[in-house]
């Protein structure tokens, strides 16, 4: 037996799993150890998957299925389907499919709380999937990564895809499911000093609680709320002050009733200190937009202090602009071929929210020729509803560029570095900029995404025209 924790699945699931030997022995059977009591006038199937495989060569026994009934005959109706990711390209491996029969006892919940009646599951690198043997009756049809292998809906950590009308077995209907995370219903976990100067406030849901602190401060002492970059996480500074303990309440952004209290002993621990990075670090692309990163809250910025110079020393008009929402500052600057830029940040043109200043900053960037890289024209044909966001992939699928697309028109790619380059396109339906997630309770699918066919090749010096045509 190889790997029978994902292969095996047995439909409908037992409360407890039965013991199935050998495992990591070798013998020329396999025995089956019933746990549970089978339900009355049911058909039963033990689907091997790709379990069972030789001594020798490792060559599986493709799908062996073994059915049996606890009445007077097997039942023979069967669903079947594909499976997508309904924002990734590729689907993962080892989806569980998953059918509920709808009885008097069925609501909507029933996912979260206990295993289907039918079962099933993709394998490696198959996207379609089977449910045999079904008896007629009407169901509930559902997809899921499911991490814990526990056959229920884990929503922190489970992808899932749904259909959100009611099946009636037997059907001829081929359905597509897409699996998507959902956003984690809300929630806020313990605060916590992440240093003597810095409080973090994790929570789960699409808007972050309102933090209000109970404790009385001196009017020397100040704080100040951000938003992690790019986390789930609330920071709240707080300047110097030494207390037996501060006390917390947080609130849900729209729910009165929903308050959380915590009361949060101090530590002792160094504070920390003002950390600087740039983007991009060195080489500099003609569309790149560069920043100037702080791990602390920038409060104040002064223009006069900063000085940019070309290779022959010449000054080149620069606007430093603070962005207190990112934490960051905006350097907006003409690019010139062949050039180098020397950046200099005298001190005190950046205080923080402890009123502490930088010392002096430098950094350069090179900028190459037009030659050194490759333009991409893109378009999007047939019946389409605008608006679409059309992103550029690397070979690794991050995103490089995206654009927002209300009409027919061309779409510009510019100075890309040679290399393999991917699009995605997703219908904003909700125009709100970006790809939305579905969720079960409220039947709410994902967002449609599509991308287009095979890799796109850009080498340098060349300019490629592309057309995606989508039918439907």
């Amino acid at each position: 037996l190889q790997d029978p924790q994902n292969q095996i699945i047995i439909s409908p699931p037992p409360k407890t799993p039965p013991e199935i030997t050998p495992m990591g022995g070798v013998q020329k059977y396999v025995q089956i150890d019933l746990k549970d009591t089978l339900q009355e006038n049911t058909t039963y199937t033990y689907n091997f998957g790709q379990s069972i495989v030789d001594n020798n060569e490792g060559n599986p026994n493709n799908f062996l299925t073994y059915v049996f009934s606890t009445g007077d005959y097997i039942d023979t109706l069967t669903l079947g389907g594909v499976v997508a990711d309904a924002f990734e390209r590729n689907a993962d491996p080892f989806i569980s499919v998953m059918l509920y029969e709808i009885d008097s006892a069925f609501t909507d919940s029933v996912i979260y709380k206990q295993p289907p009646y039918y079962i099933t599951n993709t394998l490696d690198s198959a996207v379609t999937f089977s449910l045999n043997n079904l008896k007629a009756g009407s169901y509930r049809l559902i997809a899921l990564r499911d991490v814990g292998k526990n056959n229920v809906f884990d929503q922190g950590v489970d992808k899932i895809g749904f259909v959100p009308d009611t099946i009636v077995v037997p059907t001829d209907s081929i359905y597509l499911l897409r699996l998507f995370n959902e956003i984690q219903d809300y929630n806020v976990l313990p605060p916590s000093f992440a240093a003597t100067n810095k409080i973090i406030f994790g929570y789960n849901g699409e808007d972050p609680p309102e933090i209000s602190l109970l404790t009385q401060l001196p009017d020397s002492v100040s704080t100040l709320i951000t938003k992690a970059r790019d986390k789930d996480t609330l920071n709240l500074w707080i300047t110097p002050y030494e207390a037996d303990s501060l006390i917390f309440v947080l609130k849900h952004p729209r729910l009165e009733s929903r308050l959380d209290t915590f009361n949060l002993k101090p530590v002792k621990s160094a504070k920390d200190s003002m950390l600087y990075s740039w983007d991009p670090s060195s080489g500099l692309n003609f569309t790149d937009t560069v920043f100037l990163n702080a791990n602390l809250p920038l409060l104040e910025l002064d223009t006069t202090k900063f000085t940019l110079l070309n290779k022959d020393s010449l000054k080149v008009a620069l606007v430093p602009k603070l962005d207190t929402i990112t934490n960051r500052v905006h350097l907006d600057f003409p690019r010139d071929p062949n050039e180098v830029y020397f950046l200099e940040v005298l001190p005190g043109a950046l205080t923080d929210f402890f009123g502490d200043m930088n010392d002096t900053l430098r950094t350069r960037w090179n900028t190459g020729s037009p030659a050194d890289y490759g333009n991409l024209r893109f378009s999007v044909q047939g019946n389409l509803e605008f608006p679409l966001i059309v992103e550029l992939l690397d070979n690794r699928e991050s995103l490089v560029r995206k654009k927002y697309v209300q009409e027919y028109k061309e779409i510009q790619f510019r100075s890309l570095t040679p290399g393999n380059y991917r699009i995605r396109i997703i219908f904003d339906a909700n125009e709100n900029g970006k790809w939305d997630t579905g969720n079960y309770l409220k039947k709410i699918q994902p967002e449609r995404v599509l991308y287009y066919p095979g890799t796109i090749e850009m080498r340098a010096n060349w300019e490629k025209v592309e057309t995606f045509m989508i039918s439907e």
